[in-house]
């Protein structure tokens, strides 16, 4: 037998039994015994060392490493990360595996702290590279400007990353409000452990959500409940401002398309007007709230970190946006119609300056600020919201501590989940032509093991570039069927263009006459949903 299998056998062999010094978890769930069988599941354990310490060892992922014994665990995401926190300190724990992908442990390290070219909100305190129990160990000890919005501010970081082989490292991610003294003596503990069992998602499914109007409420039951239809939606980019393109396209299709989309960014007031104009036609909006200063989305160097986005979200919890949010939310009561709102969407990219990818690698920032202004807007009266929350399927960088997951704001935070694939065609390079099953069926397997939330498309379409597109969509129409917690899908109708002005991606609803036919005949299999909205109760103080 080989020697890698008899050890493997040994070590399953010795699988530790329960005793009054550990404690074990198998699925997420405390035990008080195990037997072999737990070998084969996801089995965490955690044994005493002193009266400081003990030893936690992730089977699973295959590492061992000190904890301080002060610290609770929070296992619930398990195939992503496993956490130990109180009131003043977190540990997360990443473990990824390359292997089948571009990417590598030592563009890993490098592009995943690219974060400390921003000088201006962070300073690093120490950086060195070591071996540790026989582990190339990258440590990095930073700290980040106090933030007045955030409660407690863990704004002292350390991370180690270990590196076993080219295709496989963990992180260790410490994070506190105050100095961290003994990040060096965890990271000498962490030591390898035998890979057995399998790491599953045990987050508790709870289908809470915000604070509604009577109109808004109605909106929601009518397209969100369990028992609602399919709705449609699309992105035209002169609406809400002009509807007339809009209702041309309608007319086209013989079907109403109730939903649409208004991106903006920060410091532009409410889009008050299309608001207004899209309720007056029988339309929603999905509005796109995006936190950045505009004209400042430039891209990131050494150079120019300090004249661009990268301060922003730092900057808005640290109260600098606080009249201009106080005003927007004045603007959404007077409003007083049912709007989504979709916050920060696609935060798991590496394109968006809220990105964990631009603060520290810690996506605490994002739900951070997420939090903040959904209770300040609902301390302001603000209930005519419902939440978007809305990752992009695809995670760049495509680390763990960057999964769509680890950006969730909280279950009484979110009343919708929203997803995001794009058949982007083949004409960029590293594209290539995806089906809507490809993009759409990984993630919604994901995501019903964690949510109890209705689902919705936000955006979605396929380009005309590098296959047939008009069977594409012929195949979504059918295929979309078999994902019924998707009560809302909005078709993107825009061009994205290359450098040089060129269409690289042609995402249009009626680009030809055979596109509008293929949307013709896939909407009559697709009753139009009757949206129940109700004239809201008015406001004192609101104007009408």
């Amino acid at each position: 037998m080989h020697l890698s299998v008899l050890f493997l056998a040994a070590c399953l062999f010795f699988l530790p039994t329960a005793s009054a010094n550990a404690a074990y978890w198998l699925n997420g769930s405390p035990v008080e015994s195990i037997d072999s069988a737990a070998s084969e599941q996801d089995l965490k354990e955690l044994t005493p060392q002193n009266e400081w310490y003990g030893r936690f060892t992730d089977h699973p992922a295959g590492y061992s490493l000190l904890i301080p014994s002060s610290l609770q665990e929070d296992f619930t995401l398990s195939p992503v990360r496993n956490v130990f926190f109180n009131d003043t300190t977190r540990i997360e724990i990443y473990y990824d595996n390359f292997s089948g992908t571009e990417n590598n442990s030592r563009d890993y390290i490098s592009y995943g702290n690219r974060f400390t070219l921003n000088t201006n909100d962070h300073t690093v305190l120490a950086e060195d590279s070591r071996t540790i129990n026989g582990l190339r160990a990258h440590i990095l000890e930073w700290q980040r400007r106090p933030l007045a919005h955030i409660e407690n501010d863990k704004r002292y970081y350390a991370s180690a990353e270990f590196v076993k082989n080219a295709k496989e490292v963990y992180t260790v991610f410490i994070k506190s409000s105050q100095p961290i003294t003994n990040a060096r003596e965890i990271f000498s503990s962490f030591r390898l452990a035998a890979q057995t069992g399998r790491a599953v998602y045990s987050k508790p499914l709870l289908p809470a959500r915000s604070a509604m109007n009577k109109e808004t409420a109605a909106l929601f039951q009518s397209v969100f409940s369990a028992k609602a239809l399919l709705s449609w939606g699309m992105f035209e980019p002169s609406a809400p401002e002009t509807m007339s393109y809009l209702t041309a396209i309608e007319e086209k299709l013989n079907y109403p398309l109730n939903f649409i989309i208004r991106y903006h960014t920060l410091e532009e007031r409410l889009p008050l007007r299309g608001l207004q104009q899209a309720y007056a036609a029988g339309k929603v909006v999905e509005l796109t709230f995006q936190s950045i200063r505009p004209g400042n989305a430039v891209a990131m160097s050494a150079a120019n970190y300090r004249k661009d986005n990268a301060s922003t979200i730092y900057d808005i919890l640290d109260g600098k946006y606080d009249a201009y949010l106080d005003e927007y939310a004045q603007s959404l009561k007077e409003f007083n119609h049912p709007i989504l709102f979709r916050l920060n969407n696609e935060m798991n990219g590496d394109w968006c300056w809220y990105s964990a990818y631009f603060t520290n690698k810690d996506a605490a920032m994002y739900i951070a600020l997420w939090r903040y202004l959904h209770d300040r807007f609902r301390q302001a009266g603000v209930d005519n919201l419902i939440w978007v929350w809305n990752p992009h399927d695809v995670s760049r960088p495509d680390f763990k501590w960057n999964h769509a997951l680890v950006y969730y704001p909280g279950d009484e935070y979110v009343d919708v989940v929203g997803m995001t694939g794009y058949n982007t065609g083949t004409y960029f390079p590293g594209e290539t032509w995806r089906d809507f099953d490809d993009i759409y069926r990984p993630l919604y397997a994901e995501y019903s093991q964690v949510f109890d939330k209705p689902f919705m498309l936000t955006e979605f379409a396929a380009s005309s570039v590098g296959g047939d597109k008009a069977a594409w969509t012929r195949n979504m129409f059918r295929q979309i069927r078999q994902y019924p917690n998707i009560k809302l899908a909005i078709w993107w109708s825009g061009i994205d263009y290359d450098n040089n002005g060129q269409p690289g991606r042609i995402y249009l609803l009626d680009e030809d006459e055979t596109m509008t036919e293929v949307f013709r005949d896939g909407f009559k299999a697709f009753p139009p949903v009757k949206l129940n909205i109700p004239a809201a109760e008015p406001k004192p103080g609101n104007a009408k």
